[in-house]
């Protein structure tokens, strides 16, 4: 394969992941890792990515980039699809009690499979949520109660924040909360761009008895510009891939139980 191919296809990984791995490459492309490092540079100088310890990443990841709605519902679609099925499953069919939904595509995944998976249950299921989407997939479900709760709209994310919200939320305290994070590090534990996102995020995870955080493998390693938890204020962590021996190790410190979808 020749270095251009190669390169046209590291860009088209970046398009769909947003970020790639020298390692992952060098054994996909059966090259050195040398080489995967020298198309690399070559591309960070055409300015199509940044350079990061271990890979690279597209140069819409900074600290405080966020992808619009739409296009994180076209990203990793199958990864959260599996991760919603994974999650709900942690409810069980006879689940009653209180949920709570968070902003974000991961965990309006979740949100979808709910009916399904709490069945006659639901008579005994009241939901809560600050997102858009999520109320959206659930308000026509009559046998599940529905509670959203208001705010400013981000158009980012469909999802209401501000001092209303958080102040909202702290008064809840669910059984369960889905969270989802644009960033998960061993070092920096959950982030996301948005201080005002991180206020909600922070609010819920304070607020719920049992949380559980939803997010593919693309956020492993990601360090976003506001931190709203450690990795010990998450019980469990749904995702579509194993993480890292760094983050692995980390989460295991920190008492979270990993389940791969």
């Amino acid at each position: 394969m020749y270095a251009m191919e190669r390169q046209q296809l590291i860009e088209r990984e970046l398009r769909d992941v947003g970020r790639v791995s020298v390692v992952d490459l060098a054994r996909r492309f059966d090259v050195t890792t040398e080489t995967v490092r020298r198309d690399l540079d070559r591309l960070e100088t055409s300015g199509s990515l940044r350079r990061v310890h271990g890979g690279a990443v597209s140069t819409d990841r900074g600290s405080t980039a966020e992808s619009t709605l739409t296009e994180r519902r076209d990203r990793q679609g199958d990864a959260k699809r599996a991760i919603g099925a994974e999650a709900a499953s942690l409810l069980g069919g006879g689940f009653r009690g209180s949920i709570f939904f968070d902003g974000g595509t991961t965990p309006a995944a979740v949100a979808a499979m709910l009916p399904d998976t709490i069945g006659s249950s639901s008579a005994g299921v009241e939901v809560v949520t600050h997102s858009l989407e999520a109320a959206h997939l659930l308000a026509g479900e009559a046998h599940l109660s529905l509670t959203t709760i208001g705010g400013r709209v981000r158009g980012v994310t469909a999802a209401a924040v501000g001092a209303h919200t958080v102040r909202a939320i702290s008064l809840l305290r669910p059984d369960i909360a889905f969270v989802g994070t644009n960033g998960l590090s061993a070092g920096f534990g959950l982030s996301t761009p948005d201080p005002e996102e991180a206020a909600v995020k922070t609010a819920i995870i304070q607020s719920a008895r049992r949380v559980v955080l939803v997010a593919d493998a693309a956020k492993f390693g990601e360090e976003l510009l506001v931190r709203f938890a450690r990795l010990d204020e998450i019980d469990v962590l749904v995702t579509d891939a194993a993480p890292p021996a760094p983050l692995a190790a980390a989460l295991a410190d920190a008492d979270v139980e990993v389940r791969v979808a």
